[in-house]
């Protein structure tokens, strides 16, 4: 893969990285114990609370798997290893790598 290739996916990687941190501080809050307020007249039941808790535990954990995807790909960028499929070795599809630049497999190795 060109050099200029390479960088675009670097910084295509590092703003999905920015955008999944700077929202972290949200999903920590939404996660967090269920505190029911007794006294507000629209308060949500117990288990419309702890539904949109377990929601947004499951968004924590999805973006916290994101995240040390992104960053191994970064270091397979590093390692000169990015684009390359972990099974077989072939080049990954840059189109492929265009959508999800965190896959590991080429279209072959990933059915």
């Amino acid at each position: 893969m060109r050099p200029e290739e390479l960088e675009k996916f670097r910084q295509q990687l590092l703003e999905l990285r920015e955008d999944l941190l700077s929202t972290s501080e949200a999903r920590d809050e939404a996660s967090g114990t269920v505190h029911l307020d007794q006294q507000s007249v629209g308060r949500l039941s117990r288990m419309d609370a702890l539904q949109s808790q377990a929601l947004a535990k499951a968004g924590k954990e999805r973006a916290e798997r994101q995240l040390r995807l992104i960053e191994a790909a970064l270091k397979r960028i590093d390692n000169d290893e990015f684009g390359e499929c972990m099974e077989c070795g072939e080049p990954i599809n840059p189109k492929r790598l265009e959508i999800d630049p965190t896959c590991l497999y080429c279209i072959d190795c990933a059915r």
